[in-house]
């Protein structure tokens, strides 16, 4: 249980592995190199040069793991699709995964490994859309293509209560504007979502980051100026922990205590509570920033995409459950 008013969730207080710990020495050196080196600043050409080198290593182990992946191009969208080995047959459900990196970084293959994992753990095919990036892209490109990634998924087939949407740091608070812009615009909603340590709150002035977390104060004001572009950082789809959160479906959230997000993810949390949002929070200590992009190298990674995996196969049975009992009234 979780020490926090009105959370209901798992806590992991056990010590860290050896190479968690080495993880989190290693991470502030890493960070301050990347704000000395103005590694957020809109140099795009870089930007986009590292992201590519940073995918090589992610994307050639969940390659070796598991070969069941194909590149996609659908309705002007690039997408990566992992298949768990044991999938056979049509895609009858799926994960649509939104990968973290400041909303300026990261791609499909960037995250890979996590998706990889993902599916194996769930059972569940995992779709990685490769949405556009500030600074070249501010809001609201990011989320216009999470919504046309949703809406293509459904236009091939599978419904909606057989999707779970997930995400890692930005890509977790783009999850749940997603989640809000799609109640707000009538569509099917979800069976669930998954939100690892998400960026959901754009206006505050950020702590600084307990021992490690690959978060800095400077690099995430950056980060917000590049990707808020012309918009306000408490527009709800900018910012939608501080929106309107009635009537979406269920949530799993993890977060770490040793991160800069913590108690914006806990503040989240509540307010999902209060309105009723059924939120399954998992809280870690001591272990870094957006924790299963680190499987499988760390086995506290491993152990939180099994929790993740767990709540979306529940998702995915109780919507069952729930479209047979609706059919047989009818």
């Amino acid at each position: 249980m979780s020490n926090h008013p009105a959370i209901d969730g798992l806590t992991d207080r056990m010590a860290a592995s050896w190479q968690a710990r080495a993880v989190l020495m290693a991470m502030p050196l890493f960070v301050g190199r990347c704000a000395r080196a103005r590694c957020v600043a809109p140099d795009v050409a870089r930007l986009r040069v590292r992201s590519h080198w940073l995918s090589l290593p992610g994307a050639g182990l969940a390659a070796l793991c598991n070969p069941r992946s194909r590149r996609v191009r659908d309705g002007g969208l690039d997408g990566l699709w992992t298949l768990p080995s044991s999938r056979p047959g049509p895609i009858a459900n799926a994960i649509l995964y939104l990968h973290g990196g400041g909303y300026y970084f990261g791609s499909s293959a960037t995250h890979r490994a996590v998706t990889t994992a993902l599916a194996a753990h769930s059972g569940a095919p995992v779709f990685a859309p490769d949405y556009r990036l500030a600074p070249e892209h501010p809001f609201p490109a990011a989320l216009n293509d999470a919504l046309h990634a949703y809406r293509t998924l459904i236009a091939r087939g599978i419904a909606a209560n057989s999707i779970v949407v997930a995400g890692d740091s930005a890509g977790g608070g783009l999850a749940l504007a997603l989640l809000v812009a799609l109640r707000d615009a009538g569509d099917a909603l979800p069976a669930g979502a998954v939100m690892f340590s998400p960026w959901a709150d754009l206006t505050t002035t950020w702590r600084a980051a307990r021992g490690a977390g690959p978060t800095t104060r400077i690099a995430m004001q950056r980060a917000a100026q590049m990707y808020i572009g012309d918009a306000s950082a408490w527009d709800p789809y900018v910012s939608p922990a501080r929106g309107d959160l009635h009537d979406l479906p269920p949530i799993h959230l993890q977060i770490s205590d040793a991160e800069a997000m913590y108690e914006d993810a806990l503040a989240l949390a509540a307010r999902l509570n209060r309105v009723g949002v059924t939120v399954q929070v998992a809280q870690w200590h001591a272990m870094p920033h957006a924790l299963p992009c680190f499987a499988p190298f760390l086995p506290e990674a491993n152990q939180a995409l099994r929790q993740a995996a767990m709540f979306v196969r529940r998702c995915y049975a109780t919507r069952k459950r729930e479209a047979a009992t609706a059919a047989a009234m009818a």
